[in-house]
């Protein structure tokens, strides 16, 4: 078995009985993004010789003796939109290609604190915007299932890493479905935390109303501790929500009897694909067997989900990004004949097609004459939206659907036809309108390639998420499938 088969707590106990170094598991990071990165493309920037230094100092403390944390000594890769101190971050995009922050965000300041250790900054869409990878400024990632195939969007990277077994879990973003649609595609697990869960400080902003961030993991326990280290209440974060952080570990029972799931029949609907429908209905099945209880429910603005999310998102990043003009830092035009040129000229080289679009759009919707036809009308929906999963929460503890649609598309399939790009989303982004959280697992393939299977829960209540997905995955197993690549 590979070291990264195992669970963080299995690596956890080898560390603390010394059958096991940070240095090995390091040198072992390392060696599989030296020997698949080239073809998998996850990582942007590597951060070998810290992570060599902070093993050798961790092993030293564990040599002292003592207790250490779950995560003390595990390494991790970031999202490249979540800044970190010395350590390149470049959003996917060139505007970004030589900014080098001078301080955390908090959520790395918490891993720091954990004693987690930094391998490198992970791939995405530029700015977080696509759903597929392929709008990175670099280079596309690739899925590890299958290498001409998408890993999803815009965490990619960070899926992709976990699945190759690169590192042992990643920081994902999540605006419209970034961390759930990615995980789903590769075959591993992800979670969307509440609105406000999660500190967004150190967040490069894309839709400051809708971005969280959350862990992409291996297994659902893993997700458990990676969340516990990371969630909280946070100063520096004016959306952060000051309450009480439960015990996560403590929900992973295996126990779910009595569990009340709606399933949203839009959910299962006109495109959605018969194969991942399928494995939908099974895992329910499995539900059922472990004494839960599920019936058909409606989410009936669902429809509406997709043109409010891109007309909200749109018109908050065009806001987001207006902040990079050239002049500040990032990309600078050279030698502009005045200031309007230099923002011209800079944001016309820094930007990609995709960032421009959505720029665009945002701006259009926000201009004199159309904010009220077009911004608060989309304000009003979202209310409506997040109606939809209140009232089936007075009834229910869960709505179980599928993550995407369908398993992950050809390379190059969809990047010339965004509005197709778009409805991969339709399940994953009326849980972000509304703010409650939602995780993704593994339910089984369709064609050899992974389905994911999404589970949401109420505000806050992370617990009954983890404790449903956990059972789930303990009846079933499909987490412990790798690629070949891995």
């Amino acid at each position: 078995m590979s070291v990264f088969d195992l669970r963080l707590s299995e690596i956890h106990n080898r560390l603390q009985n010394k059958q096991l170094s940070v240095a090995e598991l390091v040198e072992h990071s390392i060696k599989q993004i030296s020997d698949s990165d080239d073809k998998i493309g996850a990582f942007l920037t590597l951060n070998e010789a810290g992570a060599r230094k902070e093993a050798l100092a961790l092993d030293a403390q564990l040599a002292a003796g003592g207790n250490r944390g779950l995560l003390f000594g595990i390494p991790a890769g970031i999202k490249d939109n979540i800044v970190t101190e010395g350590l390149r971050t470049t959003c996917g995009s060139k505007f970004l290609e030589n900014y080098d922050p001078i301080y955390d965000a908090t959520v790395v300041s918490k891993l720091r604190d954990a004693q987690s250790i930094t391998i490198g900054k992970l791939n995405m869409d530029e700015f977080a915007m696509g759903g597929s990878n392929e709008n990175s400024a670099y280079r596309a990632v690739r899925n590890p299932w299958d290498l001409e195939r998408v890993p999803g969007g815009s965490s990619g990277g960070s899926a992709a890493a976990v699945a190759a077994g690169q590192v042992y879990f990643t920081l994902g973003s999540d605006t419209g479905g970034s961390i759930r649609q990615p995980a789903a595609y590769c075959g591993v697990v992800g979670l969307k935390p509440t609105y406000g869960l999660v500190s967004r400080f150190g967040l490069v902003a894309f839709a400051s109303s809708l971005d969280q961030i959350g862990p992409i993991t291996k297994n659902v326990e893993d997700s458990a501790y990676v969340l516990q280290a990371i969630a909280g209440h946070d100063d520096r974060d004016t959306t952060s929500a000051n309450v009480e952080i439960p015990d996560y570990l403590s929900a992973l029972t295996g126990d779910v009897k009595g569990l009340r799931i709606g399933v949203p029949k839009e959910y299962l609907g006109e495109g959605i694909d018969p194969q991942v429908k399928e494995r939908v209905l099974e895992a329910l099945k499995v539900f059922e067997s472990l004494g839960a209880v599920w019936e058909e429910v409606s989410l009936p603005h669902t429809e509406y989900a997709i043109a409010t999310y891109y007309l909200l998102a749109s018109s908050e990043a065009s806001s987001n990004l207006a902040r990079f003009d050239g002049v500040r830092y990032g990309v600078r035009a050279d030698n502009p004949s005045n200031l309007l040129d230099l923002y011209r000229r800079s944001r016309s080289e820094g930007f990609g097609a995709e960032v421009k679009r959505r720029i665009m759009l945002g701006t259009y919707a926000l201009s004199s004459g159309y904010y009220d036809a077009y911004y608060k009308k989309a304000q009003q929906v979202r209310t409506l939206i997040k109606q939809d999963f209140d009232q089936v929460f007075e009834k229910y503890d869960l709505i179980i659907g599928p993550t995407a649609p369908t398993t992950a598309f050809k390379l190059g399939e969809q990047v010339g036809d965004p509005l197709t790009m778009y409805l991969n989303d339709i399940c994953t982004i009326p849980v972000s309108l509304a703010g409650v959280p939602a995780i993704s697992v593994p339910c089984g393939t369709a064609e050899g390639l992974p389905v994911g299977l999404q589970i949401i829960g109420k505000p806050f209540d992370e617990q009954t998420v983890l404790r449903a997905a956990h059972a789930f995955e303990s009846q079933t197993g499909f987490h412990n499938l790798r690629p070949a690549l891995s």
